[in-house]
């Protein structure tokens, strides 16, 4: 089944919930007006469904290959990364100064989403090139930047990120990659590199990865790593391409999923030194890489949205056309299985979270399109702890439903969707590395723990919290907004008991606090979702009764709202239980006891 980007629903969150017209009005938002916006997105759609979404399963079904040191990719894949290139598709919300179209991250947030949709594997290579260019940016040099930025946002190059070694795994203080000194600005690398997405391919001309490494005398742990520049091929002083680097790709793993995208192992410096250059001081290289990593984080979160909306469109194609059993209401022969309750349950609890976490990520979009633009510097920093707060959840709830979504997609196929040819059981597949890589599931919870609620004392998380109850308050008038507004203010009052429990426990029994860090970041996940869907029913209401729009669409709308409060978001209390009540109970067995 082919891909169609959910355009109006897309436009609905950024207009309605994320606020576009007040992006827009922010100073070097201009550009970004709503039928800007609108004509962007329907150009990606048809470059999304036409170029890329085709080449998914075919991708799948014959992945990229390895041989004698090169990776060729599956068939297609570079003629379409060629397309996106040219058509400024990576440059979208990157500085005009390097080629980039300087857009908001609230309107690059759904062209990402529908890239990933159509092709996850594929999307990959994008991804990283955007997080490299977002190091480069905060932390290059000047001729660093010349040389490269440029260069990636045409699509002529590639970045990737060279963080884990086969004995250092999320433990980077573990890294032993060695970077030498030669003098004369330059630096050696020495090391392997495991897990390198799109590591070696035959999709650009040059690939330039960012590595971290130790120089001589470096402090040991995470405080004596640095960050390098190592490209595929040498720059010359003119920009053009030099002699090949000393990095070779000596394999690429065999994967469960993704498999048209090639991992690679990386092997640096056996044939005299890769040639490097030095990323702002020695020593701050995990400071600069969190910038690349926070950028994919949120860009993984969305990744995690993609694949769930793409595997509930094929679960209602298919669940419109498979004809079986008789309507339980009585029919006089077979129906198709939409008609049937439990099918009809499936295939809301998979719409309602997927919509619950676009609007969670596009009003974090423009959390950070504030943060960055806003002239008040006290709004800036709140948006942008906001956004921070908000980062770990989208990256973790929004990845851990996927898994959930891609897996309920194939139960409607029934047995139909464990062959793979109906293409179900590859989004399950293809979702399962998506809580794992760019920092498990564990490390959003504990930094959303650590960093971003037990550090302030739960300032912006109760800050939050307060901004849902404002909402609560507005649910007034219609039966369905009271009844959506009173399941609200439960999950919000659990939500606000659960902050308050990390914050009073977070010293003296951190153990505990960090065995429901993952039930908190999931009941984050939820409330905040449901505080979204909440305001979507809230401009659903008003436009139904004005007789405004695509009245049936608001109609669904309100109906997926109202599904969500009453099937999903009920989940908060018993996550509240579970922390507050129970996370000690993780600990209670002793290691001989498992």
């Amino acid at each position: 089944m082919t891909y169609a980007a959910p355009l109006k629903d897309m436009l609905f969150v950024m207009n309605e919930l994320a606020g576009l017209a007040a992006i827009n009005a922010l100073p070097g938002c201009e550009d970004a007006s709503p039928e800007t916006a609108e004509a962007i997105l329907e150009e990606n759609a048809r470059f999304c469904s036409e170029v890329v979404a085709p080449l998914n399963h075919s991708g799948d079904k014959e992945p990229s290959s390895w041989a004698d040191g090169r990776v060729t990719t599956s068939a297609g894949f570079k003629e379409a990364f060629h397309q996106f290139g040219a058509a400024g598709w990576q440059g979208v919300q990157h500085p005009v100064e390097f080629g980039g179209q300087g857009l908001p991250k609230l309107l690059a947030t759904p062209c990402i989403e529908m890239l990933n949709s159509a092709n996850l594997a594929f999307a990959l290579c994008p991804l990283l090139t955007d997080g490299t260019i977002e190091a480069l940016i905060t932390a290059g040099s000047h001729a660093q930047q010349e040389a490269f930025i440029a260069n990636f946002i045409s699509g002529k190059w590639t970045g990737t990120m060279n963080l884990t070694e086969p004995q250092a795994g999320s433990d980077l203080a573990l890294v032993r990659t060695r970077a030498v000194p030669e003098g004369d600005g330059t630096y050696k690398i020495f090391g392997t590199k495991i897990f390198i997405t799109y590591g070696e391919h035959d999709m650009a001309e040059n690939i330039v990865h960012l590595v971290l490494a130790r120089t001589p005398n470096a402090p040991e742990g995470v405080k004596g790593i640095s960050l390098f520049v190592v490209p595929k091929f040498l720059v010359k002083d003119d920009g053009s391409l030099g002699e090949r680097n000393d990095v070779h790709c000596v394999s690429i793993e065999h994967k469960l999923g993704i498999k048209a995208s090639p991992t690679a192992v990386l092997q640096f410096g056996d044939h005299g030194g890769a040639i490097g250059t030095l990323v702002g001081e020695e020593n701050r290289g995990l400071e600069y890489m969190f910038i690349m990593m926070n950028a994919a984080r949120f860009a993984v979160g969305i990744q995690g949205l993609a694949v769930s909306e793409r595997a509930y469109q094929q679960a209602v194609a298919y669940a419109k056309d498979r004809v079986q059993s008789r309507d339980l209401a009585g029919s006089p022969g077979p129906v198709t299985i939409i008609h049937q309750p439990d099918v009809r349950r499936m295939l809301l609890m998979m719409r309602a979270q997927i919509e619950a976490a676009r609007a969670l990520a596009y009003v974090a979009a423009a959390s950070s399109d504030a943060a960055h633009h806003h002239a008040d510097e006290a709004t800036r920093r709140a948006n942008q702890a906001c956004y921070e707060y908000l980062v770990p959840i989208v990256k973790g709830w929004s990845t851990e439903l996927a898994i959930d979504v891609t897996s309920t997609g194939v139960q409607v196929h029934g047995g139909m969707g464990f062959i793979e040819e109906t293409g179900a059981a590859q989004h399950y597949r293809d979702a399962r590395i998506l809580s794992i890589y760019e920092g498990t599931t564990a490390i959003q919870a504990n930094d959303l723990v650590g960093r971003k609620t037990a550090r302030d004392g739960g300032a912006v998380a109760k800050g939050l919290i307060g901004q849902v109850r404002k909402t609560v308050g507005e649910l007034q008038g219609d039966a369905q907004l009271q009844a959506i507004g009173a399941r609200l203010d439960e999950a919000a009052t659990a939500l606000e008991q659960v902050v308050d429990f990390v914050v009073a426990n977070i010293k003296g029994d951190i153990k505990s606090v960090f065995a429901g860090s993952v039930t908190y970041l999931k009941m984050a996940g939820v409330v905040l979702g449901g505080w979204q869907m909440a305001r979507a029913a809230l401009v659903a209401v008003d436009k139904i009764k004005a007789g405004e729009g695509d009245i049936k669409f608001y109609q669904a709308k309100l109906v997926t709202a109202r599904f969500f409060v009453d099937q999903i978001l009920p989940q908060a209390l018993a996550y509240r239980t579970a922390i507050v009540e129970g996370a000690a109970s993780v600990m209670a067995l002793e290691e001989d006891q498992f």
